[in-house]
């Protein structure tokens, strides 16, 4: 049941962010999709941008197949990683290390299938269909700064949206800062609607999880302005951006989304002795 509930508000959120970036794109100039493309854009492709929908069924771009043959690879991986879930349970180890490991094998595991896998696959399959899509999640290991990180490497979808829909409108009014801010508590909120409401716990936690990273984003912004060059460095900021996007992480993913949802989609049940 919880699984279902996900599934229902990620789609309705999902359709709704879709229909607010559609008039946005289009409030100052004609509408210029047709009701296939629309449909495409929105049922299609999680990306927000419309505007390449206006090249649907026309020529075909280049690079569809390596995206697909990517997307297999990853989805391959994350079954892999699936199987070692499904077996790691049975060790004789303590419970909650065997948690904690299973945990962040599943989700390692449907980042692969989801994120890297499916989405590849999509955007190849559209290139093929004259639709200019990219990779979402753009190798978000070799970012250097958390604001490389959320801008330019992961979840590119909701970097568009909240372009649009967010950080330009309230630039102005509130300033660059309060907008940053403003978007990390929005993407916060939508994270509360798909993995602590199906539970009906866990209220709070990721709304925390992604304020902290907007304070952070703010505070590269800080020191750059100030000159002080020390997260430039190409090793440290590896290693500040994998820190506070990893140990934070259980707020985002709290343990009764972990074993309500995450767990149960992976066909895991609870581990013997787990509080």
């Amino acid at each position: 049941m919880e699984i279902l509930k996900m599934l229902v508000v990620i789609s309705i959120t999902f359709i709704v962010m879709k229909i607010i970036v559609t008039i946005e794109s289009y409030r100052t100039k004609n509408f210029a999709l047709s009701t296939k493309q629309c449909l495409m854009f929105c049922f299609g492709w999680a990306g927000m941008r419309p505007q390449l929908f206006e090249h649907y069924g026309q020529r075909q771009l280049e690079g569809g197949g390596e995206m697909i043959a990517f997307g297999l690879k990853r989805i391959m991986v994350g079954v892999l990683l699936l199987c070692l879930a499904h077996q790691l349970i049975f060790l004789n180890a303590n419970p909650t290390v065997i948690y904690w490991l299973t945990s962040l094998i599943l989700l390692v595991a449907f980042s692969l299938i989801l994120h890297f896998g499916l989405l590849s696959i999509s955007a190849g399959i559209l290139r093929f269909k004259g639709v200019n899509a990219g990779y979402l999640f753009k190798s978000p290991l070799k970012s250097r700064s958390l604001t490389e990180f959320w801008s330019k490497r992961w979840n590119l979808a909701f970097s568009e949206m909240a372009a649009i829909v967010i950080f330009k409108p309230l630039k102005s009014k509130i300033g660059q800062t309060g907008a940053v801010l403003a978007g990390f508590a929005f993407s916060g909120i939508l994270h509360e609607l798909a993995l602590s409401l199906p539970v009906n716990t866990g209220y709070g936690l990721p709304l925390l999880y992604f304020l902290i990273q907007g304070v952070l984003v703010v505070l590269e912004k800080v020191l750059l302005n100030h000159q002080i060059y020390i997260l430039q460095h190409r090793v440290i900021g590896k290693i500040w951006t994998l820190f506070w996007v990893i140990v934070p992480a259980p707020l985002l993913f709290h343990k009764a989304f972990l074993l309500q949802v995450v767990w149960p989609l992976a066909g895991i049940v609870h581990i013997s002795g787990l509080q």
